[in-house]
């Protein structure tokens, strides 16, 4: 005995009488295909129109008018009112701290985010957890809080205080402090970036370099780097802008001394605080500007990445 395919097969199935009863696939027309049949699943013009202005209003509530607001208020006493508070010696010297820290939290972080995501993704050891919890731990405290943390450290009368006041050194409410605490809330960036993205690429080509004779260095500059470069630079991008747009933790950290231990973003509180309104709104759109080169730099990076996964495939 043979079975040959079924009624169902052939657009029909059977019926109490033995007849057989068209399908729903076999009462549509011959036109419709796969993409006619997507389309009829589509969402109705007003509800596609509806949902996206109502994100292009949200965006420009919270998004454009502030960011209009910023400029408006900076030019509010003209042009040149604008260069001079930019070009003031306090606002001058809180623009070189901000670049200091992340000119500096930026390398170090790097090396430390590859060398975590290096070991996460490749090994398997006693600790593994507890080390991803800890890279992830400045997601979840806030940032006065890790700021807090190192001046109950690092302060007069902290931990570790005497010790640091007998050898002279100082670190909260001077610069280390500020670098520590920028170092610390933004350590998750590249190895989060970097982690997913080595697990799922896997060790096969590196193994391989390995095998043919390549030396530890040869192969992690030759076959990893490229495969994670772009990865790499996103993580890079958002770890610079949170470097130069920390306030939480640096506030806490750096005793607010005008022209030593200010950065940007405590700078524009004081004028604020002052009523120096136009002061304040000038130094903060160059921390507008900023922002705008970093948003610039992600979408660059995103496009290369994906034009790049594209050539993979």
């Amino acid at each position: 005995m043979t079975f040959g395919p079924g009624p169902a097969a052939h657009g029909a199935l059977p019926t109490a009488y033995g007849r057989p009863q068209p399908t729903a696939h076999a009462l549509l027309p011959a036109s419709h295909g796969p993409q006619s049949r997507a389309q009829a699943w589509r969402d109705p013009p007003i509800a596609r129109w509806g949902l996206t202005s109502l994100a292009l209003g949200f965006l420009g509530v919270f998004l454009v008018v502030p960011f209009v607001a910023i400029f408006a208020q900076a030019f509010a006493n003209g042009a040149a009112e604008y260069v001079r508070a930019i070009l003031e010696p306090d606002a001058q010297s809180a623009l070189r701290l901000t670049l200091l820290t992340a000119a500096l939290a930026v390398p170090l972080n790097l090396v430390f985010g590859v060398a975590a995501a290096w070991a996460i993704a490749r090994f398997e050891f006693r600790g593994k957890a507890a080390l991803i919890t800890l890279i992830d731990l400045p997601f979840a405290v806030s940032p006065v809080i890790s700021g807090l943390v190192f001046v109950l450290l690092f302060g007069a009368q902290g931990f570790l205080g005497p010790w640091l006041a007998a050898h002279d050194i100082r670190i909260v409410f001077a610069v280390p402090g500020i670098l520590l605490a920028t170092l610390f809330v933004t350590v998750p960036f590249v190895a989060r970036e970097l982690i997913p993205l080595m697990q799922e690429q896997g060790s096969d080509e590196e193994q391989a370099a390995i095998g043919l004779g390549a030396t530890g260095w040869q192969m992690f500059w030759l076959v990893t780097v490229p495969k994670i470069k772009w990865g790499l630079l996103y993580g890079v991008i958002l770890l610079n802008a949170r470097a130069i747009g920390e306030f939480g933790a640096v506030s806490v950290v750096s005793g607010h001394v005008r022209g030593q231990t200010n950065t940007a973003p405590l700078h524009v509180e004081i004028l604020y605080n002052e009523y120096s309104f136009a002061a304040a709104f000038a130094v903060a759109s160059v921390l507008t500007i900023l922002a705008l080169v970093t948003v610039v730099a992600r979408s660059v990076v995103e496009r290369k990445a994906h034009v790049s996964q594209g050539r993979d495939r």
